[in-house]
């Protein structure tokens, strides 16, 4: 007896045979106000937080903090970083971007939650605890069994021994204990600092060796735990390599290829020339065009090339156009398609009036007045080499003068110093640049024979009505200025 009494009493607790004496034992201490218990059962009880009391935790609240600061010290480190310390753009982004922040700021936010729910949990409930009172009653093992049993701590400002027992007695408790102080030490053993230590020496060695990597040189190559393709073959743009006979890394396409999609067209459609004239008024001439239409064919080439060197024969000769100036140049015999394979539909339009903006606006402008962004620029930097853009509503590039199939070989071959769009712009889409410049040269100079005939009413209406208004600005501007030349 003087042994226990000597020992420190942590609480009582009291055991019961069903759930509803437990509740029943709950609720009366809970309405005789004792604020630190708790509930042990083999499994979950409904409304058992309730009946003790237990008002909710505050752990969400600490999840929720956690996860604001999160959300805060990622956007602040990327705007720091990105904005500020080191400003880039990337991909055209703006140096802050909210949108392209958001995948680190959500990682971070889920991180620092996580933290904030795994360690709060801990806080909350004390732990860690290397040893409980409670275990070292043998009766207490069978609450993971059949039993329920109901704890008040005496560190409870309302804790009294008697009065608790009374309750316990009352509602039923069977086996009624005082908790005492165990034989267990309450410091840390000493084998989990042991452990501690040995992880936190364990980790810092990784990062010695990445320091000593940094610093100094190896002769033997990296350690790979997956090999990936870090050993790959494989060859950069441009390098040479043994592998090839001609020593070359990047290959030529196999002869005869075509880019996907473009395999449906023959080669009117590719070339913009009438091929079937074309072998029979000139036949190398032909073949030299197909060549460069389909590529590289193989080692005949070299043979060809000869050929190409003695006849002067090239592209720029057949895309060339007339000079601004109006000189007369060699005639032309190129059987050129007169017509756009494609049609004048509104779809056409549309799509070709697209890649126009593209591509050719930036020199050629949005009307095709020839004074777009790149010229501008050149002009206001005064630069040596820039040659200004052609005019698409030049006389010399109309319809008559320029058919449709030479045109589609301008921009499929370039012209002077302007680049060829073959590969970048598929044959269809060039056609339909094709028909959009056309649409755009027939709206500087159309003429009211181009209209249908149910619309010309409507215009000619439209246009008289312009001229009256003209008509009544001038005579009221004439009115407006009488009085003043009269005094003078």
């Amino acid at each position: 007896m003087s042994e226990n009494n000597e020992k420190k009493v942590h609480g009582i607790v009291a055991e019961y045979e069903s759930v509803d004496t437990l509740l029943h034992a709950c609720r009366r201490i809970r309405d005789a106000g004792y604020k630190k218990t708790d509930a042990y059962t083999p499994f979950p009880v409904h409304g058992i937080d309730k009946a003790l009391g237990i008002k909710p935790t505050v752990l969400p609240w600490i999840v929720l903090g956690c996860g604001i600061t999160g959300t805060i010290t990622a956007l602040v480190m990327q705007i720091w970083m990105n904005s500020i310390d080191y400003p880039y753009i990337i991909s055209g982004k703006p140096y802050v971007s909210l949108p392209a922040f958001m995948p680190v700021a959500f990682e971070l936010t889920v991180l620092f939650s996580s933290f904030g729910a795994f360690f709060g949990m801990w806080a909350l409930n004390g732990l860690p605890r290397f040893s409980n009172p409670l275990f070292t009653d043998p009766r207490f093992d069978r609450v993971t069994d059949d039993r329920f049993f109901l704890y008040v701590d005496a560190s409870d400002e309302r804790y009294e021994e008697g009065a608790v027992r009374e309750i316990y007695e009352q509602t039923g408790g069977e086996y009624i204990n005082t908790v005492l102080d165990d034989d267990s030490s309450e410091k840390i053993p000493k084998p989990i600092f042991m452990a501690w230590g040995l992880v936190i020496s364990a980790s810092v060695i990784p990062l010695l060796v990445v320091l000593k990597m940094r610093v100094t040189n190896s002769e033997s190559p990296r350690f790979h735990i997956f090999y990936d393709m870090d050993f790959s073959p494989a060859k950069d743009a441009q390098q040479g390599s043994t592998l090839f006979a001609d020593g070359r890394a990047m290959r030529p396409d196999v002869p005869g290829t075509v880019a996907r999609g473009e395999s449906n067209y023959d080669m009117d459609f590719m070339t913009g020339v009438q091929m079937d004239q074309l072998s029979a008024m000139d036949a190398p001439r032909a073949d030299r065009l197909v060549r460069l239409s389909l590529g590289p064919i193989g080692p005949a080439d070299d043979e060809a090339g000869d050929d190409e060197n003695q006849n002067e024969e090239t592209r720029d000769e057949s895309t060339a156009a007339p000079s601004a100036g109006g000189s007369e140049e060699a005639k032309d015999t190129t059987p050129w398609l007169t017509t756009n394979p494609l049609g004048n539909s509104e779809e056409v339009l549309l799509r070709g009036q697209k890649y126009f903006g593209i591509y050719c606006s930036v020199c050629h402008g949005m009307n095709g007045g020839g004074n777009g962004l790149v010229n501008r620029r050149a002009r206001k930097i005064l630069s040596p080499t820039w040659i200004p853009p052609s005019s698409l509503h030049q006389d010399t590039l109309y319809k008559d003068q320029y058919p449709d199939g030479k045109l589609f070989s301008t921009i499929s071959n370039g012209i002077r110093k302007m680049p060829g769009y073959a590969g970048q712009i598929k044959a269809k889409d060039r056609w339909a640049i094709v028909a959009y410049v056309r649409a755009l040269q027939l709206s500087r100079n159309a003429s009211i024979d181009s209209f249908p005939e149910e619309e010309r009413e409507s215009l000619l209406d439209e246009q008289k009505q312009i001229e009256q208004k003209l008509k009544e600005q001038a005579e009221a501007e004439q009115q407006a200025t009488t009085p003043g030349q009269a005094s003078s």
